[in-house]
Formats: structure tokens, C-alpha cells, sequence
């Protein structure tokens, strides 16, 4: 016990994983403020895959970052995490709704392709 009556200070462990959840949240908040959802479900699904990928895949994503960017002896692994999880977290939902908004577009122009041939064929 610490001379202050104060609880302990985190531990690694928990400091790796408030790390990671920090730096999913801030990659998800900032994909949405990136590009912009167009309703609130849309912005919902959007956290939630930005969190959920930036929890999964932050470790690899950090220290693959960390190797490319040869910061791998300058960072701690709290640090990493962090940064991996946004990246991860911020990545997920931009590829995701660049791919989005790609097939919508894509739908709308086949769509519209079709019915302007149905429509030459009734005239």
C-alpha cells in the first residue's frame, strides 16, 4: 500500500488495455468525423466495426506500423497499442465505407442502365 491511502497504479496489463480501447474509440471517432454517416444506424454500425477491428486487430497493427516506421526500441507497448488500435479502428470503417459508397454508386449505374433499356423496349 502507497503512503497516500491511493488505490495502486494500473498495471501493464491494464494500461495495454486501456490503451487499446482508447485508441479504438479515437479511430472510430475519428473515421466518422472523416467521412461523414448519413444517418444515425449508419453511424452505429460504423463505431461499432471501427471499435471491434481496432480491438482485434490493434497489437499487429501497431507493431507493424512501429517495424515500417522503425520506432519498434522508441515505444513502449502501451503506446503501440494505442496507436495501432486507432489506426486499425480508423482504417477499418474508411476502407469500408469507401467500398460503400463504391457499390452504391455502382448499383445506381447498373440500375439505371436497366431501366433505360426496359424503357426503349416498351417504346
Amino acid at each position: 500500500m502507497n503512503p497516500f491511502n491511493q488505490p495502486d497504479a494500473l498495471t501493464q496489463e491494464q494500461w495495454i488495455w486501456l490503451a487499446k480501447i482508447t485508441g479504438a474509440v479515437s479511430g472510430s471517432a475519428v473515421s466518422l468525423a472523416y467521412m461523414l454517416p448519413k444517418g444515425k444506424r449508419e453511424a452505429a454500425v460504423r463505431f461499432a466495426v471501427g471499435l471491434i477491428c481496432g480491438m482485434i486487430f490493434g497489437g499487429a497493427a501497431g507493431v507493424k506500423i512501429a517495424e515500417q516506421l522503425t520506432l519498434s526500441n522508441s515505444l513502449g507497448q502501451a503506446e503501440l497499442m494505442l496507436m495501432g488500435s486507432a489506426a486499425a479502428s480508423f482504417a477499418a470503417w474508411t476502407a469500408l465505407g469507401f467500398f460503400k459508397r463504391f457499390t452504391d454508386r455502382l448499383k445506381n449505374q447498373v440500375g439505371g442502365s436497366v431501366r433505360q433499356e426496359g424503357e426503349r423496349d416498351e417504346g
